[in-house]
């Protein structure tokens, strides 16, 4: 099973998207699990540093869009810093003010599953914008 934290920013948006992975039948072809901050124990107000180390330590993907590279512990950094070949990536979704829109959700939804179904090819790529 795939697990994806959610960024704790983006949460009613990964909701609208797992609705999407649910209603098309893509969640009995690739299991995943959706987790939150909360559900594993982490603040809210964690560095960007923190939450990639959480993520890479319990095996999830991070299901995010607005951490940056401003200071020593931006997710951007982090990655350059840290990742390393067999680490999960960052799935950074390009748009989350565009979720909403059927036909974008969509994409975002395909591309996903793309990632899920062929994590191997997607280990230590660091950050993947979708769609």
């Amino acid at each position: 099973m795939t697990t994806i934290l959610v960024d704790h920013d983006i949460e009613g948006q990964a909701l609208i998207l797992w609705g999407t992975l649910a209603a098309e039948g893509w969640l009995t072809l690739l299991p995943l699990q959706l987790v939150t901050f909360a559900q594993i124990g982490l603040p809210v107000d964690s560095s960007d540093r923190t939450v990639w180390r959480a993520a890479q330590a319990q095996g999830m993907i991070l299901l995010t869009h607005n951490r940056n590279m401003k200071g020593n512990d931006s997710l951007e950094q982090s990655i350059r810093e840290e990742d390393i070949p067999t680490a999960l990536p960052v799935v950074t979704i390009g748009r989350i003010d565009r979720i909403r829109e059927r036909i974008y959700r969509e994409r975002c939804v395909v591309r996903l599953v793309e990632i899920g179904l062929d994590i191997e090819k997607y280990l230590g790529a660091g950050r993947i914008f979708v769609p």
